[in-house]
Parts: C-alpha cells; structure tokens; sequence
C-alpha cells in the first residue's frame, strides 16, 4: 500500500528541465521532447547513453538523474549527426541547441540571410515560400479571410409605399 502511495505522489509532482515543466505521469522518453530543440532521436540517445529506463515515469526520476539529464542536454556527447546545428558558420563545429538559445540562433540566422540579401533571405522578407513551393494557389497574401455566415438583416420594402402582391406582380398603393 505504501509503495504505491509513494508512485502516485510521483506522478502527481512536475518535474523542471530546462525551464520546461514536464509532467509526472509522462513516460523519460515522449516526456523529454516536450523541451524545445530535444528530438526522439536525442531523447533516445539521453536515455540510451545515461542508462535511464525509457518507460520510467518522470516523477519517478531522482534529483541526481535529474541533474544528469539537464547536464547531458546543454552538451551532449553524442554522435554528430543527431546535433540540430551541425557546422555552425560561426565556429564550424557540431552543437546541439535547446529552447531559447534555439530560437535566438533561429532569429540572428534568418536576420543574416536579410541582411546579405541571399535568396532565401529576400523570400523571408516578401513573406514567401523558402523551398521551391508553388505559389498559385498557397501563400496568397491578398485574399480575404473567411468571415463565416452571416444572418441576413431585415427586408426593406422595394418603395416606399408600393408594395407587390402575388405572383401576377400587380402593383397596389396603399392609402394614406
């Protein structure tokens, strides 16, 4: 009975990697790539290389293998083709980025393609396709958004005071 108080108290908790709360009841696995820049393949590589139960519940997880894991993420030891920066221009070596370093790289990247005015750069700043998509009918940028249906008002009479009555269409004007 004890023990399994003790699980559920595990599970209930939130656990913080890299100023990313994750809950208890995920599994080591799917629960580390809810942290941005942590792919399958690298969640995959954490577990495999730290020896850490990938069906392990992260609530379940000590503050030691806690630690080890957020160690591991700034700078794994890894092989290089699981980075998501491999040969940065910068430094040319291989690193792996995560959540707002990430971003930030993302951002100064894209800034650097404007700036130089590359292809990929001038399309960034017309807001277009990068990859060679078509562009007919996708990425339009005039087109209106759809506003949904819309109920329809009151009808206002045709004239002022002629109205049509029946199908032959016959006017009748009313008395005033």
């Amino acid at each position: 009975m004890e023990q399994k108080e003790i699980q559920q108290k595990a599970q209930e908790r939130v656990v913080r990697i890299l100023s990313k709360d994750i809950e208890g009841k995920m599994k080591v696995y799917p629960g580390l790539t809810k942290i941005k820049g942590v792919s399958w393949s690298i969640s995959n590589a954490t577990c495999t290389l730290l020896g850490i139960d990938k069906q392990k519940r992260i609530g379940e997880l000590t503050d030691t293998e806690i630690e080890n894991l957020t160690k591991f993420l700034k700078s794994p030891k890894a092989p290089g083709f699981i980075f998501n920066r491999r040969k940065d221009p910068e430094t040319g070596l291989d690193q792996h980025l995560i959540s707002v370093e990430l971003e930030l790289k993302n951002e100064f990247d894209i800034k650097r393609l404007k700036k130089i005015k590359s292809y990929r750069g001038i399309r960034h700043t017309l807001g277009l396709p990068l990859r060679g998509q078509r562009t007919k009918a996708n990425f339009r940028k005039n087109r209106r958004k759809s506003s949904g249906i819309q109920k329809k008002g009151e009808k206002k009479p045709i004239r002022g005071n002629v109205e049509l009555k029946g199908k032959g269409g016959k006017k009748n004007e009313k008395k005033a």
